[in-house]
């Protein structure tokens, strides 16, 4: 991985400006993808600080990796990232995949330590795993409140 020159992290754009799951790291260390909002089927707008997951139309992948939504329903429950913008349908932007981030969401239910999963939740955030079949994409840091602070591990 490497520093790209340019690398916004707010930015969202009608037009792709960078290739689509290019990975890029900053100098606080994390790293980030740069994907595709779709809005899904119950067309949840996407919420910087919130839960992105693999977009998977009612729940049925197609393999997609570079296209998220925070529409649970239209994900397969794999965590795709942290959004760092607010996209619009079918726009483009980054999401955090690597390091530590505070959510703008509470988490569904959580303790410190705890692993994290899509399975379970509400759109947008996060639940306690609690089968072996659910993935795994982050650990609860600090799962108080309304601003949890997470590790991630997604599979970027």
């Amino acid at each position: 991985m490497s520093y790209i020159i340019g690398m916004d992290l707010s930015e969202v754009s009608d037009t792709a400006t960078f290739n689509l799951g290019q990975k890029g790291m900053n100098d606080d260390g994390n790293t980030y993808k740069y994907v595709q909002y779709d809005t899904g089927a119950g067309s949840v707008a996407a919420v910087s600080g919130q839960i992105a997951y693999y977009y998977a139309p009612s729940g049925a992948s197609a393999g997609a990796v570079n296209v998220c939504t925070s529409d649970l329903s239209d994900s397969a429950e794999i965590g795709a990232g942290v959004l760092q913008s607010a996209p619009t349908d079918a726009q483009y932007c980054w999401i955090q995949i690597g390091g530590t981030t505070t959510m703008s969401i509470a988490l569904t239910a959580g303790a410190d330590g705890d692993p994290l999963t899509p399975t379970g939740s509400g759109d947008g955030t996060l639940d306690v795993t609690g089968a072996a079949t659910s993935a795994v994409c982050a650990y609860a840091v600090d799962a108080a409140g309304a601003a949890p602070i997470i590790a991630l591990a997604f599979m970027g």
